[in-house]
C-alpha cells in the first residue's frame, strides 16, 4: 500500500470518524442538556408565577376584606353605605365592580361600576348583576364572622372581554349581616404573565382545570379559549403540584404548576420544542457539512504532502548510501524545518565527526602528555601542602615541649616572689617590685598554659559545655600583643551573662586564633585596623563573631575559602588549612559558620554553636 494512501486511511480513521462520532455524541448530550434545562427552567416559571398570581389575586381579597372591617355597615346611613362599597371599589385596578347583597344573597342599591358616576354601566345589565350575585354562593358564609371573604366562580367579563371572578365579602357578623360582592378581573395577572413570558418563544397561560378553559394568557389572542384536549386530560390525572409532560404532532413541552389558596388554578407554560431546540439542530447540520468539507481538504492536502515527502525521503536516501560507500564529504541537502531536515543534519554532523575523529587521534598523543604533566604538578604541589601541615603538626609538639620546660622556672620564680612579698610589709621600696615581677610570672604562667592546652589536639572531640567569654580571652592573651604591636584596634563586645554552648573548648580556641589570624593578615595593607570580637545568644543558639576592616573577599572565591590549602593571602606561608580546620571543628560540634564580606570593606565570620 503507498504512502498515500495509508496517509487517506490514517486521517479518516484518526480524525474524520472519531471527530464525527464525537461531534454527534456532544450533539445529542448538549440536545438533552437543553431539553432538561428547558423543562427545569419551565417548572421554575411556572411554580413562581403560580406564587405570583396567588399573591396578586389574594393581596386584592385581603385588601377588600380589610376594608370592609372599617365600616359598621348595619347602622350607616344608605349614602355612606354607597360610599363605603366606593372604597371598596378603589382597593385595586382590578376590581372592576361592586354590589351590596342582603343576607339572602339578593342585590340590594345601585352596583359600583367600572365607570363611576354613570346610573348604568354599558353592558353590564341587570340580568348581568344577576349574574355576578349568583357567582359567589353566599350560603358559604352565612356563619362567618365580619371581614371573611371568600372566592365564586369564574366567569367572562363582557365589557373588557377577559375573564372575571367574584368574591363575596361579609360586612358584619350573625347569619342576617348583609354581603359585599366584588368583580374581579385579570388584567393585572395577564400583564404578570407578559413580563414572565419576557418575549421568549412558547406562551404562558393562567387556566381553570375544572372547566378546562384559559383565564389569562401572555399572548392575548389565546384568552378564553379551551384547552386542548390531551392538555386538560393530563392535568386532570395528574395531582402534583408542579409537573412537566411533551405533547406530539406538534412537539410542544408543557410545564404547569398550580395556584396555592385558588383551588382550580393552573399556570401552564408551553414551549415548541422545535423552536427551543433549533440552535442544537443547525449545529447539527453545520457539522455535517464541516466534516465533508474537512475530509475533502485533507485529501488535497494529502496527496501534496507526501509528493513533497517522498521528493525529500530520496534526497536523505541517496546520502545515507553515500556515507555508507566512505564518501564523508557528501552533505545531504533538505530545506525546510521539521523532522527529516533535523535528520539531514544529523547526517552532515556525523559525517563532519567522522572526518574530524582522524585528526584527534593525532592529537591525542600531545594531549594526553600535557594531561599527565599537568597532573604531576597538582600532586606536587600537594605534597609540599602536605609537608607544610605537617610542619605545622610539629610546630604544635614543640610548643607543648617549650611550655612544660618554661613553666617549671616560671613556677620558682612565681613562689620565691611571693615569699619575698609575704616577708616585707606593702610600705617597703621593693614591695610594689616583687608586685609586678609576681604579675608578670602569672601572666607568662597563662600564656604556657593556654600555649600547651591548644597544642593538646585529640583525635576525637570532646564536648562539653563552654563559656565562650572565656574561650575568647583564652585565645587573646596568645595574640594580643601581636595585634598592638600591628597596631590593631581592638574591640570586644562579650554577652552578659555569659553565652554556654557544647563543645570541645581547645578545639574551639584554636577556631578562634585562626579566625584572628586571618583577620590580622587581611588588615595588613589596610589604613584603618579594627578588629570585633562578639559573643551572644540568638535564636536558641549562642555566637562568636570575628569582624575585621580588611580586604574582603571577592565574590569569585566565596565558595571556596572552607576547601583544604585554599588562601587568597599575598604570601603563602603554612596558610590554607585554618578556615578548613574551623570548619571540621564547628561542624563535629553541631554548628555552622557564616560569612559576610564585601571587597575593600572587610569580613565578619559568624561561629554558630547549641546551647549547652
Amino acid at each position: 500500500m503507498r504512502l498515500y494512501q495509508q496517509l487517506i486511511l490514517f486521517m479518516l480513521a484518526a480524525t474524520v470518524l472519531p471527530l464525527a462520532a464525537v461531534g454527534f455524541l456532544l450533539l445529542s448530550r448538549a440536545e438533552a442538556e437543553l431539553t432538561g434545562r428547558i423543562v427545569s427552567e419551565q417548572r421554575l416559571i411556572a411554580e413562581a408565577t403560580a406564587e405570583s398570581a396567588s399573591a396578586e389575586l389574594m393581596k386584592t381579597v385581603d385588601a377588600l376584606a380589610r376594608s370592609a372591617e372599617l365600616f359598621n355597615w348595619e347602622s350607616i346611613t344608605p349614602e355612606e353605605f354607597q360610599g363605603g362599597l366606593q372604597l371598596l371599589y378603589g382597593q385595586s385596578p382590578t376590581v372592576s365592580a361592586v354590589l351590596h347583597l342582603d343576607a339572602s344573597g339578593n342585590p340590594r342599591g345601585s352596583p359600583v361600576f367600572q365607570a363611576s358616576g354613570e346610573s348604568e354601566h354599558p353592558g353590564f345589565e341587570p340580568s348581568a348583576t344577576q349574574a355576578l350575585a349568583r357567582a359567589v354562593p353566599v350560603q358559604t358564609l352565612r356563619r362567618g364572622n365580619k371581614g371573611q371573604a371568600a372566592l365564586g366562580r369564574v366567569y367572562s367579563h363582557a365589557p373588557s372581554g377577559r375573564a372575571a371572578v367574584a368574591v363575596a365579602v361579609k360586612l358584619g357578623d350573625g347569619e342576617d349581616a348583609p354581603f359585599a360582592l366584588a368583580e374581579i378581573v385579570f388584567s393585572d395577572l395577564e400583564a404578570l404573565l407578559e413580563r414572565r413570558a419576557g418575549g421568549e418563544p412558547g406562551h404562558i397561560d393562567l387556566v381553570d382545570s375544572t372547566v378546562g378553559r384559559i383565564l389569562a394568557s401572555s399572548l392575548p389572542e389565546r384568552r378564553l379559549r379551551p384547552l386542548e384536549s390531551p392538555l386538560t386530560a393530563w392535568l386532570a390525572s395528574d395531582g402534583a403540584q408542579v409537573r412537566s409532560f411533551r405533547m406530539d404532532a406538534p412537539a410542544i413541552r408543557v410545564s404547569a404548576a398550580r395556584v396555592p389558596k385558588v383551588p382550580g388554578f393552573e399556570v401552564v407554560v408551553a414551549m415548541d420544542e422545535g423552536v427551543a431546540l433549533a440552535p442544537v439542530r443547525a449545529m447539527r447540520r453545520t457539522v455535517l457539512m464541516s466534516i465533508g468539507g474537512a475530509f475533502a481538504v485533507l485529501l488535497g492536502l494529502g496527496a501534496l504532502f507526501t509528493r513533497r515527502l517522498n521528493l525529500r525521503l530520496s534526497e536523505v536516501v541517496a546520502g545515507a548510501e553515500a556515507f555508507s560507500r566512505g564518501e564523508l564529504d557528501r552533505r545531504v541537502t533538505v530545506k525546510g524545518d521539521d523532522e527529516l531536515s533535523d535528520l539531514a543534519s544529523t547526517f552532515n554532523r556525523m559525517g563532519s565527526e567522522l572526518e574530524a575523529a582522524r585528526a584527534r587521534l593525532l592529537r591525542w598523543n600531545d594531549d594526553l602528555k600535557a594531561r599527565v604533566d599537568e597532573a604531576t604538578a597538582e600532586l606536587k604541589a600537594a605534597q609540599a601542602q602536605l609537608l607544610e601541615a605537617q610542619k605545622l603538626a610539629a610546630v604544635g609538639q614543640l610548643g607543648a615541649g617549650v611550655a612544660h620546660e618554661i613553666n617549671n622556672p616560671l613556677a620558682g620564680i612565681l613562689g620565691n616572689t611571693q615569699l619575698l612579698m609575704l616577708e616585707r610589709d606593702e610600705k617597703d621600696p621593693d614591695f610594689e617590685t616583687l608586685r609586678k615581677i609576681e604579675l608578670s610570672a602569672k601572666r607568662c604562667k597563662e600564656i604556657t598554659q593556654n600555649l600547651l592546652r591548644f597544642s593538646q589536639q585529640r583525635a576525637r572531640p570532646e564536648l562539653r559545655a563552654v563559656d565562650l567569654n572565656v574561650v575568647l580571652r583564652d585565645a587573646l592573651s596568645l595574640t594580643e600583643n601581636q595585634l598592638k604591636e600591628e597596631g590593631v584596634l581592638l574591640a570586644t563586645e562579650l554577652a552578659s551573662p555569659p553565652a554556654r554552648v557544647k563543645a570541645d573548648p581547645g578545639h574551639l580556641s584554636q577556631v578562634v586564633l585562626a579566625l584572628v589570624s586571618n583577620a590580622r593578615t587581611a588588615m595588613l595593607k589596610t589604613e584603618t585596623k579594627r578588629l570585633i570580637l562578639r559573643t551572644g545568644e540568638r535564636d536558641g543558639r549562642g555566637f562568636l563573631e570575628v569582624e575585621d576592616t580588611g580586604k574582603g573577599i571577592a565574590p569569585e572565591h566565596r565558595s571556596r575559602i572552607f576547601e583544604p590549602f585554599f588562601t587568597t593571602k599575598d604570601v603563602w606561608s603554612n596558610v590554607g588549612l585554618g578556615l578548613s580546620v574551623a570548619w571540621r571543628v564547628v561542624s563535629e560540634a553541631g554548628g555552622t559558620i557564616d560569612v559576610r564580606t564585601e571587597v575593600g570593606q572587610g569580613t565578619c565570620f559568624t561561629v554558630w554553636l547549641p546551647k549547652a
